[in-house]
C-alpha cells in the first residue's frame, strides 16, 4: 500500500485575515462574488476583492473604455458603481454569507469620500477589511492621483486609519519613482497590508481611424505583459516593510503565482485572468498545492519570501 500524501497547509494570514489559501481575486475584475458563483465555490477563494466603492454614484468614463493589447488590455471604466449605500442596502446582503474573506475596494476624489466609505463599511460584520485604492486623482490637489507622492499617500491613509479599526489595505500606483518608498508612508500612518501593483499607464491608437483606441486616450495596462514589472515592485517592496505584501499583476497560473510568492508576497490577487477562464482562481490554488506537495513543503509560508538569490 503506497503512503498517502498529507496535504500541504495553504493558509495565509494578512493582518487579522485568516485566509484559508493565498489566492484572492483582484478588485475590478471580479464583480462582487456572485456574477462567478456559475463557474466556481466562491468560498473556495482565500478572499474575494470586490469592484470599487466610491461615496456617490459613478457614472464611468465613456466608451470605449476598454481595448486588447498584446498581452494584455487596457481599460478606463473609471470606477462605475452605485456608491457605498447602494452597496450596503443592495449587494451587501448576497455576499454577506460567504465563507471567505470579503474586502471591499474603496476609491474615491477626496480624502473625506475615502472615509465616508470606510466609516460606513466599518460596522457591516462580513466585511473583513477595505483596501484603499489610492490610484484615484485628487481633484483638491489638480488632479494628481494619492499614491504618486509620499505625502498625499500618507495623508488618506491616516485619515482613513482614524476612521477604520479594522484590516487597512493599502493598493499601490506603479506610476511612481520609488514604490517602496509609498509602502513605508503608508505603513507608518497605520497600513496594515500593501497590495501592488495596479495598473500601469498605457496607451493604443487606431491607425485606420487615427484615433486613440480608448475615450480617456490612455487607461490602464493589466495582463501577463506587466508580470516583470510587478515582481520587479513586490520584491523591493516585501523587503522595505514590515506589514503583509499582496502581490498581483499578471498572474495567469499557479507558476505565476509562486513568482510572487518567493518574492515575498503573502498573498496575491488575480484579475484580468479571470475574464479569459472564470475558474482560474481555482486552478491556481491546486496548482500551488501541488507545487508544495511536488517539493515536499508541508506549508505554503515555507515557500513566501524564500527567493534564492545566492
Amino acid at each position: 500500500m503506497s503512503d498517502s500524501i498529507i496535504k500541504p497547509d495553504l493558509s495565509v494570514k494578512v493582518h487579522n485575515l485568516n485566509l484559508k489559501n493565498p489566492v484572492m481575486t483582484a478588485s475590478g475584475t471580479f464583480g462582487y462574488g456572485p456574477e462567478f458563483e456559475d463557474f466556481m465555490d466562491v468560498n473556495l477563494l482565500g478572499g474575494i476583492l470586490t469592484k470599487a466603492c466610491t461615496s456617490k454614484n459613478r457614472d464611468g468614463n465613456r466608451y470605449p473604455r476598454m481595448a486588447e493589447t498584446p498581452m494584455g488590455m487596457l481599460n478606463s471604466v473609471g470606477l462605475q458603481n452605485k456608491g457605498v449605500d447602494y452597496f450596503i442596502q443592495n449587494i451587501y446582503p448576497k455576499i454577506k454569507d460567504y465563507t471567505t474573506e470579503v474586502i471591499v475596494n474603496v476609491s474615491d476624489s477626496t480624502v473625506e469620500g475615502y472615509m465616508e466609505v470606510a466609516e460606513k463599511l466599518l460596522p457591516l460584520e462580513k466585511i473583513s477589511g477595505i483596501e484603499l485604492n489610492i490610484s484615484c486623482p485628487n481633484v483638491k490637489e489638480g488632479g494628481m492621483a494619492f499614491g504618486t507622492s509620499c505625502p498625499m499617500a500618507a495623508s488618506v491613509t491616516k485619515a482613513v486609519r482614524e476612521v477604520y479599526s479594522k484590516t487597512l489595505i493599502v493598493k499601490l500606483s506603479p506610476n511612481v519613482t520609488n514604490i517602496a518608498e509609498i509602502a513605508r508612508a503608508v505603513e507608518d500612518e497605520g497600513a496594515d497590508s500593501v497590495s501592488l501593483i495596479n495598473t500601469l499607464l498605457g496607451m493604443a491608437i487606431d491607425i485606420e481611424k487615427r484615433k486613440p483606441m480608448l475615450s480617456t486616450i490612455t487607461g490602464g495596462l493589466s495582463g501577463p505583459a506587466v508580470k516583470p514589472v510587478a515582481l520587479r515592485m513586490v520584491w523591493p517592496v516585501a523587503n522595505a516593510v514590515k506589514i503583509p505584501v499582496i502581490g498581483m499583476g499578471g498572474i495567469s497560473n499557479a507558476s505565476d503565482a509562486i513568482e510572487f510568492l518567493l518574492a515575498g508576497a503573502t498573498a496575491i490577487q488575480v484579475g484580468t485572468a479571470n475574464f479569459i477562464d472564470p475558474a482560474v482562481c481555482v486552478k491556481i490554488i491546486d496548482g500551488i498545492e501541488d507545487y508544495l506537495i511536488r517539493h515536499k513543503f508541508s506549508s505554503v509560508n515555507d515557500i513566501i519570501g524564500k527567493l534564492n538569490i545566492q
